[in-house]
């Protein structure tokens, strides 16, 4: 089955054709590092986490690009109001960024590229634009004449008309056009500049990126992504300087933009003072449910953020690995204290392998064709869910036994599960039964031996010894579950 992209460009689904057989070359925009990341951040860094993790799956060979906008008014404000260079302020805002990606498991950038470490970039393709007679400078500065590509406004699906009429910014009378853009800065005192030939200045906030992704991903790249907040002016304005620097369009084949995080169903942002740190959230939720809240819903809707969403997330992952955790409980085979003899012995079964065969089939079927059809995590998670539910029904059944033909089923729905969710990002291997207790192998022993001890008052009848160990054991943070099969426990 091909896989579809959704193209902004296009406003339609397109099947994915790369550029070069085999390979995918991707760029998704950064952040600007003058303040706290906050849960907006973690949107499109997500989506594109998964892209890339999706089309290694695929078997491409991927080559993913994202920057940081080191350099701009927000940090150079930020700096004044702190008193320290703007480069502190960039940095110590990166810092933060990169520890909360390693946190959530967003590690497949292979480049994150800095403005200010391509300059001379940036400055060779302003100077080619001006040559071209796409820009001109004005006392220092470099604009883009929008009126000098013929299809300005294609992404948008604006005209320039309408973009006069909706401008909110005051009109530069310098500007040929009121909706022309600075590709250079002149400095202004106190400022960070860098030396052109139109004088001491700094990069514009459109330009970097054209000339990171051009340096890195050469022209005509598969994929360029962000938040639909870009599409105009910021992507609008890549796709015009670019075309017009290299004069062979497409800049980019697709261009993926994923909806806004909203708090009462207003956009998220830290101009309305309405922002929830990424720290936040995650000093209070996994961050595998924070995962799994922002991916059940698809990239290109808006997602409406709360503590409810979050904590129902929480739960439906804690079934998933809680699935995992039992079947590999399984898979370990069964220790002394498990009571496997107690399951009655003879032919008399009541399980359909066939059925869970077709589950555990359907299940890797319906999360390809999900994400097939431009991503859909919120239908490919669902494929896991079902594949869980029909895991516990399966293993749950009184007819049940760890062995031959339904061992290896419980094999291969373990596998199937760790290994689709491991392309959506998730790290099941933290959930696993009694394989890891915070990796103390003397816990694990021991709590083992009180299990083992627990399951002889139960032959015995004495209820009031085995449920004062299962109080106590819960009161220490350790959940047991008394399964058909014997005791299961994890840590709460």
């Amino acid at each position: 089955m091909a896989l579809y992209v959704y193209n902004t460009l296009t406003r339609r689904k397109e099947p994915f054709i790369p550029r070069d057989p085999g390979r995918v070359a991707m760029y998704f925009c950064g952040p600007t590092p003058y303040s706290h990341t906050h849960i907006g951040h973690l949107r499109p860094a997500l989506t594109g986490d998964v892209v890339a993790r999706y089309f290694k799956y695929r078997g491409y060979q991927v080559f993913y690009l994202s920057n940081f906008t080191d350099i701009d008014d927000k940090i150079i404000n930020r700096s004044h109001e702190e008193g320290v260079p703007p480069a502190e302020v960039a940095a110590r805002y990166t810092r933060e960024y990169l520890e909360i990606m390693e946190v959530m498991g967003i590690d497949q950038v292979d480049r994150y590229a800095r403005v200010t470490e391509h300059i001379p970039e940036i400055i060779d393709m302003v100077r080619v634009l001006v040559e071209k007679g796409a820009a001109y400078p004005v006392d220092g500065d470099v604009y883009y004449d929008v009126t000098s590509m013929a299809d300005y406004g294609k992404l948008s699906c604006r005209s320039l008309d309408e973009m006069q009429a909706g401008a909110r910014v005051a009109v530069d009378e310098r500007k040929r056009h009121p909706m022309d853009f600075a590709l250079w800065k002149a400095a202004k005192p106190g400022e960070p500049a860098w030396d052109s030939p139109w004088g001491p200045g700094r990069p514009g906030w459109h330009i970097e990126c054209s000339a990171m992704s051009l340096k890195y991903l050469g022209n005509g790249f598969d994929i360029h992504g962000g938040g639909d907040d870009l599409i105009f002016p910021h992507h609008e304005n890549e796709i015009a300087q670019s075309e017009a620097y290299t004069g062979r369009p497409p800049f980019a084949r697709y261009w993926l933009h994923n909806g806004m995080i909203q708090i009462n169903q207003e956009k998220m942002s830290k101009s309305l003072g309405n922002f929830v740190t990424a720290r936040e959230i995650l000093d209070r939720f996994p961050p595998q449910a924070v995962r799994c809240f922002m991916l059940s819903t698809h990239y290109r809707k808006p997602l409406n953020f709360s503590l409810q969403g979050l904590e129902d997330a929480a739960r439906g992952w804690e079934r998933i690995t809680n699935t995992v955790a039992h079947l590999r409980h399984i898979l370990d085979g069964p220790p002394a204290h498990a009571g496997w003899q107690q399951v009655p012995s003879g032919p008399a079964v009541s399980l359909d392998e066939k059925f869970f065969r077709t589950a555990i089939d359907e299940a890797r079927t319906a999360f390809e064709a999900a994400m097939d059809d431009d991503f859909n995590t919120a239908l490919a998670l669902a494929a896991l869910f079902d594949l869980a539910k029909a895991a516990n029904s399966f293993t749950h059944d009184p007819g049940f036994r760890p062995e031959g033909a339904s061992l290896r089923l419980v094999a291969d729905a373990s596998e199937t599960l760790a290994g689709l969710a491991a392309v959506l990002g998730f790290r099941l291997e933290a959930g696993a039964s009694k394989q890891s207790a915070n990796g103390n192998r003397l816990v694990e022993g021991l709590l083992e031996l009180v299990l083992e001890l627990r399951q002889a008052a139960r032959r015995d009848k004495d209820w009031a010894t085995s449920d004062l160990i299962r109080d106590r054991l819960g009161r220490l943070g350790v959940t047991v579950e008394d399964t058909p099969h014997g005791p299961r426990w994890k840590l709460s």
